[in-house]
């Protein structure tokens, strides 16, 4: 992709050199505002190659190239910028982590693992779910009868399950499911010790 200047117009174009199909940033679903300021980029680009001001034209650089940068993070691809006062060309390469989240390579992410704060979270969940079934199963098999208590942790657990196949892989709640899964396994030690 070429960020290219027509008139006091932005305009993407594919590859194919100067004969390639021209599209309006607007048309793209880059947002409107990095739509906007690429054509804004363009009127003062067109304003400044038309006189002699240095430092005007330091600066549409500059703008041109941030600008240009700003596209390939949002589109994930490589924009090719020529410069409109100088005429030279710059290639601007999207962030690695952009591209690798966009094609999905695991481990793409940057934040750390927070593993206290998730442990914590898990060990409560499990805590939790365990002390809940064991409390359900203890009373039924007191209260009524040791096969209600079995029929009620079956019935639980297959409650649960599809809710914790569903939030394995989501970003924060994973640790809940964690430690709530966790949970299950142990209240079913419990809930056959009850039941037996």
């Amino acid at each position: 992709m070429e960020l290219r200047i027509r008139g006091e117009r932005a305009v993407l174009a594919g590859p194919g050199g100067e004969g390639a199909r021209e599209v309006d940033p607007r048309r793209l679903a880059i947002g409107a505002d990095l739509a906007q300021a690429l054509h804004e980029w363009a009127r003062v680009a067109s304003a400044v190659s038309q006189g002699d001001a240095e430092v005007a034209t330091s600066v549409v650089s500059q703008r041109g190239r941030q600008l240009a940068g700003r596209l390939a993070t949002v589109m994930g691809t490589t924009v090719r910028f020529v410069d409109p006062v100088s005429g030279v060309e710059t290639v601007i390469e999207p962030p690695a982590r952009v591209v690798a989240r966009r094609r999905g390579v695991p481990g793409a992410a940057t934040e750390p693992t927070p593993w206290l704060t998730g442990l914590t979270v898990s060990a409560f969940a499990a805590v939790l779910v365990a002390v809940a079934m064991l409390a359900l199963a203890g009373t039924l098999a007191r209260e009524t009868s040791v096969w209600l208590a079995l029929v009620a942790s079956v019935v639980v657990t297959a409650g649960i399950g599809p809710s914790l196949w569903l939030g394995r892989r989501l970003p924060i709640v994973r640790w809940a499911v964690y430690g709530a899964g966790a949970g299950v396994v142990v209240a079913w030690l419990g809930v056959l010790a009850i039941v037996l």
